[in-house]
């Protein structure tokens, strides 16, 4: 068969994306598996699950031994991902949200930028963002969304796919099925964390997640095999990756190590290797948070980084694997978990770990509806309360040092506080220091209750919190005199409750509370704070008088929870309302629907909590009750 010239020259034109396609841009496929850390993956844990198939991606591509969520719950999470921003600068950091936020001013969420720059952009289908979704991120955002629904086939793509198989509600099982349906693994093989007491409960149930794993791992092969399928996959970078941490007590909702160190596989595929400077088939070092994802996604499309975001690439040309090993911190950030609120920061520097617990007077216990509906929660709360934990089992129930310090290497679950080690005091100083700075410079707008930024923040939070700068460090300062010896913060206190800024107050109480019973010689002093004129002061100077036993604090909260407009402030004092009735002093203030004006949302879970009516995570019950009432 004989060709003309101009015959030919068509029928290359036709071939020609097949030629050029690995000159142009490469495709990028994100896989994600909810609510698990690293630690349920024998290639990152000699404990976790074989899972052969992530295994695979990691042998054809690298594996990050340091690789970290910034937050760890999913909403958080995700919007952390999208963006590119911490939480806590661009006010994202409550889960679940109670007003989404404004995008910061100029600045799209990453996707944006590859569908300008000609990529197809799909999501299969989890959003969860905590932040208004720009204009353009997604070609297609649904449970049908796949890169094989691009209109031209030579185009690049970047897919996002979530698999929910491992998230926690797949151990919301009851307790016929523990005992009537066996697992793969066997619950005798599995090596329970020391935070965590050896019974049967607790070992089916990490036996079964074992096992979700391996479903996971089956899902991530199906998917690898469609880019094979499809001829497409050595051009495609994968990454695999958990969406935080997880999932059994005591991880999810927690910046602990077990809920913020994921596990993370980038896949390099052959015809894109030269952007990656590193051996196929070795692991990585080097501290990634995911922050640094979208950025990375980026610069292995050629696109510019935009300057608003926090995080940078760690692969793409120019990227330098030495500069990455050398890469030794990472931010974490916890604030409000559903109805649950605490504030924490850390900071993880080499093998040691920074955790700021600004409101450490609250257990890492406290009630949140959703996380007890798991059988080993219940289990592990069971056990305390008979008396059965040792003490490093027991501390969850338990108030927590404002600031501890933990070798991560060397104690992996944080179980031994080295903050009080005189050996490594430096260690500690340099540590505070960092966060301090960090919370400093974002501004961190966390240090305002959540209903004053509903208020008066969401509509540009990155604005609000750069004019409200000064204002901030001083209310990080205000916070930190918790830190210091009790002698020396009391009279530094005790000028803060004076103070004409009500943050100001608000954060000196938060700080007698810390102290507890070591600042009962200033109860006296704080009753003025009954009448302050903001009424969450009223409620947590009530609070702290309560924990040294020195007040009833009924009146106050119930005027509190009457009088209160907003949604969020009376779910933050129904957060201090839970800690009095089942912590410290366990003072039940009786508190009913008929007591609380602002009754929506996350407000459901805590009035099922405290009358027992409602399903278990708060959604029905109280609101159907309050529909017979006459309106207040």
């Amino acid at each position: 068969m004989t060709f003309r010239p101009f015959t030919l020259c068509l029928a290359m034109l036709a071939l020609l994306p097949l030629f050029t396609r690995a000159a142009d841009k490469p495709n990028v496929l994100w896989i994600m598996s909810e609510d698990n850390s690293k630690h349920y993956l024998k290639l990152f844990d000699e404990n976790g699950a074989p899972a052969p198939n992530i295994e695979k991606l990691a042998a054809h591509g690298l594996a990050f031994d340091r690789a970290f969520s910034n937050a760890p719950v999913c909403s958080v999470a995700r919007t952390t991902l999208i963006t590119g921003c911490y939480a806590p600068r661009i006010g994202t950091q409550f889960h679940r949200k109670s007003k989404l936020a404004a995008m910061p001013e100029g600045l799209k969420m990453f996707p944006a930028y590859l569908r300008e720059a000609g990529y197809y952009t799909t999501n299969n289908s989890k959003k969860d963002y905590n932040a208004i979704e720009s204009d353009g991120v997604w070609d297609q955002s649904s449970g049908k969304a796949h890169w094989r629904n691009r209109p031209e086939k030579s185009q690049p793509f970047f897919h996002v796919q979530t698999y929910t198989d491992s998230h926690e509600s797949s151990l919301h099982f009851p307790e016929t099925l523990m005992k009537n349906e066996a697992t793969k693994t066997d619950p005798d093989s599995v090596d329970l964390a020391p935070i965590h007491p050896d019974t049967p409960t607790f070992r089916s149930t990490l036996a079964r997640y074992h096992d979700r794993m391996g479903v996971i791992d089956g899902k991530v092969g199906d998917l690898v095999a469609q880019l094979e399928e499809d001829g497409l996959l050595e051009d495609t970078f994968i990454f695999y990756f958990g969406d935080h941490g997880g999932v059994l007590p005591g991880s999810k909702g927690y910046p602990y190590e077990r809920g913020l160190h994921v596990p993370l596989v980038v896949r390099v595929p052959e015809n894109w290797k030269h952007l990656v400077d590193a051996e196929i088939g070795s692991r990585v070092d080097g501290f990634v948070s995911f922050i640094d994802f979208g950025p990375t996604v980026l610069s292995l499309a050629g696109i510019s980084v935009p300057d608003q975001v926090d995080g940078k690439p760690f692969l793409g040309k120019d990227i330098s694997l030495a500069e990455v090993n050398g890469r030794d911190e990472t931010f974490g950030y916890a604030d409000r978990m559903d109805e649950r609120y605490e504030m924490v920061r850390t900071v993880r520097k080499g093998k040691y770990k920074y955790i700021r617990n600004y409101e450490g007077f609250y257990p890492d216990s406290l009630q949140n509806n959703y996380r007890y509906k798991m059988l080993a929660w219940e289990d592990w709360r069971n056990q305390y309360r008979a008396g059965n934990l040792d003490a490093v089992q027991a501390r969850f129930f338990e108030p927590k040092p404002a600031e501890s310090l933990f070798d991560v290497e060397a104690d992996p679950w944080e179980t031994k506080n080295l903050a009080n080690d005189p050996a490594l005091a430096d260690t500690l100083a340099s540590l505070r220091k960092n966060l301090r700075a960090r919370v400093k410079g974002m501004p961190d707008l966390s240090f305002y209750p959540e209903n004053v930024l509903v208020e008066e923040a969401m509509d540009n939070p990155v604005a609000f919190g750069q004019a409200h700068a000064e204002e901030i460090a001083r209310l990080v300062d205000t916070a930190d005199l918790a830190l210091l010896p009790f002698e020396k913060a009391s009279p530094k206190i005790a000028e803060a409750l004076d103070s004409e800024n009500p943050w100001v107050r608000y954060w000196a109480l938060t700080a007698l509370c810390q102290f507890g019973d070591e600042a009962k010689s200033i109860a006296p002093g704080v009753r003025k704070s009954l009448a302050d004129s903001e009424r969450l002061n009223r409620v947590r100077a009530a609070t702290f008088l309560a924990l040294v036993g020195e007040e009833d604090p009924s009146a106050t909260f119930k005027e509190a929870l009457k009088s209160s407009d907003s949604e969020v402030e009376t779910l933050i004092i129904m957060n201090m309302v839970v800690l009095l009735r089942d912590h410290g002093p366990k003072i039940d203030m009786k508190i009913t629907a008929d007591d609380v004006t602002q009754t929506g949302g996350e407000v459901e879970r805590r009035l099922w909590y405290l009358t027992g009516e409602g399903d278990p995570r708060g959604q029905k019950g109280m609101k159907a009750k309050k529909k017979g009432q006459k309106t207040k």
